[in-house]
């Protein structure tokens, strides 16, 4: 019998969430003595409880290592590669640590890691500093030895600087365990298509060979048939028991309720739940993809499902965009614990009164209610698109207030993760406009912003989110090493348009340099 929830899904953890941890690896040199590295371990045990005492990071910090050989840090690497909880690595080097010991071991890492430039004590001793606390105390010394070499090296990594407990340092480094979590998550990912991408569009295709080898998730097509079957094998006691949930959760329309005119179309929507979220479950899947064109067998194109799946945590994209997909459930994986939501969405239409640009995003059904304002309404309405029957979905507005709108596209040569900072914005009702809607000003401007995202590139379909950040995605990016084109108040179409010439040139050579 499939399991169901007993409140809002934020109240749970993401679905296949797996736990994690990043490590705390501290390097050093064997020229000081056991004395001093005694101290030197003492002191790096108590950065890494403090930042991981901080309540910023998304995962647990855990002291792993402090490291004095090649052969120290060679095992470290290979244990961190060989950890499936280990999700990345924190280096910092509190004394002097020679590079070149650390070459091989990170040659051989596959794992992320950010450098931390601090040092143990926030200020000096003016009045006592000697040369035994200049030798043990030499971030300043070492983490520019250990800079030289992973650039040397070109590994992608975030050095944060300040000290250990600042708040800024804590949120700087909160922000990246997120996208390493996000990254973690994603390894090994599955997710299924149900049907093919929307015939004849462009930006939904892209390989999928390359993104498994670039992102480490996977992309399955299944014959909307299979779904059908799970469907078909819904017991009718779960199916009451879900529409008990429905009534608990959601405003329900009166021609949905017990006894209704349109009760069936509601049962058959549970039952696309039902053997949706059990096709999901038996295949370990992350996210999943529709599409309108392919509803063989199924009575409505799946709206209510949808949305309530993704608000569980899986990733969604409509007409076969299973990059969208694979990114909603990053975006999420990322705003894991977080005041806010994320969900799947679309640029649908403008409003150009002038002087008050605005975007209003929604989709055909599939908007995720972890980002309403309030309670949703639960109603069914005609499409006019699919050739099916009126298909239920969850009706509200999204919360107004900072958000980012991001767009994962395949170029060909490389992929790029487009961000467009917005401000979601209050507006009039929209009586006749039956879906779940969000309403933005993109940054710096309408005018801008359009032109830097159509330039760029951007997709129509996005992952939408009032939780995460555009430095957790900057780090994504950056872990995932490609490209990212950030829209935000500071963007100026001429420098832009020369810095994507640059990538385009950057990106080719990177290549090589890297084969």
């Amino acid at each position: 019998m499939t399991t169901l929830i007993n409140s809002l899904p934020t109240h749970r953890g993401l679905v296949h969430l797996a736990p994690s941890e990043v490590w705390f690896v501290c390097g050093s040199q064997h020229l000081y003595g056991e004395g001093p590295l005694r101290q030197v371990e003492h002191n790096a045990r108590e950065v890494a409880r403090a930042l991981h005492d901080s309540g910023a990071l998304a995962v647990p910090l855990v002291f792993r290592a402090l490291v004095t050989t090649p052969d120290e840090v060679r095992r470290v690497m290979q244990d961190a590669n060989a950890d499936p909880a280990c999700a990345g690595l924190v280096l910092w080097m509190h004394t002097f640590s020679p590079a070149k010991m650390w070459a091989t071991g990170l040659s051989a890492l596959r794992k992320p890691f950010c450098h931390l430039h601090t040092q143990y004590g926030r200020e000096l001793p003016w009045d006592t500093i000697d040369m035994d606390f200049m030798n043990l105390h030499q971030a300043a010394h070492g983490d520019r030895e250990a800079g030289f070499l992973h650039t040397r090296m070109r590994l992608e990594r975030k050095v944060i600087a300040g000290h250990w407990s600042d708040p800024e340092v804590h949120a700087r480094l909160g922000a990246w365990t997120r996208a390493a979590r996000a990254w973690h998550d994603l390894q090994g990912a599955r997710f299924a298509r149900f049907g093919d991408n929307m015939r004849e569009v462009a930006v939904t295709e892209g390989d999928k060979v390359a993104a498994e080898l670039r992102f480490g998730f996977s992309v399955s097509g299944y014959g909307v048939g299979d779904l059908v079957e799970r469907v078909r094998a819904v017991r009718d006691a779960d199916v009451d028991q879900l529409l008990a949930e429905y009534a608990s959760l959601y405003d329900v329309a009166a021609d949905l309720s017990s006894g209704g005119a349109r009760r069936a179309v509601l049962v058959d929507a549970a039952r696309q739940e039902l053997g949706l979220r059990a096709f999901l479950e038996e295949g370990g899947f992350k996210g999943f993809t529709t599409t309108f064109e392919d509803l063989h067998g199924l009575s409505q194109l799946p709206g209510l499902a949808v949305q309530r799946l993704m608000h569980e945590g899986y990733g969604f994209g409509a007409e076969g965009d299973w990059k969208t997909a694979a990114l909603v459930r990053a975006v999420k994986v990322m705003g894991e614990g977080l005041v806010g939501g994320t969900s799947f969405m679309e640029d649908y239409t403008y409003d150009l009164t002038p002087g008050a640009h605005r975007v209003l995003g929604a989709h055909m059904l599939e908007v995720d209610p972890s980002v309403a304002r309030s309670r949703p309404r639960l109603e069914v309405h005609p499409l006019g698109i699919g050739g099916k029957g009126d298909p239920a979905r969850l009706v509200f507005d999204a919360r107004p207030g900072r958000a980012v709108n991001a767009s994962l596209v395949d170029l060909g040569s490389r992929f790029r993760l487009i961000v467009n900072e917005v401000m979601g914005v209050e507006h009039p009702d929209t009586p006749r406009l039956p879906v779940a809607r969000a309403v933005w000003e993109p940054r710096p401007d309408f005018r801008t912003a359009s032109a830097a995202w159509i330039l760029a590139g951007g997709a129509h379909h996005t992952a939408y989110s009032d939780a995460v950040t555009t430095e957790m995605l900057e780090d994504f990016a950056s872990i995932a090493n490609v490209e990212l084109v950030v829209i935000d108040g500071e963007t100026k179409l001429r420098s832009l348009r020369q810095e994507m010439r640059h990538a385009d040139l950057y990106y080719a050579l990177a290549q090589g340099l890297r084969a």
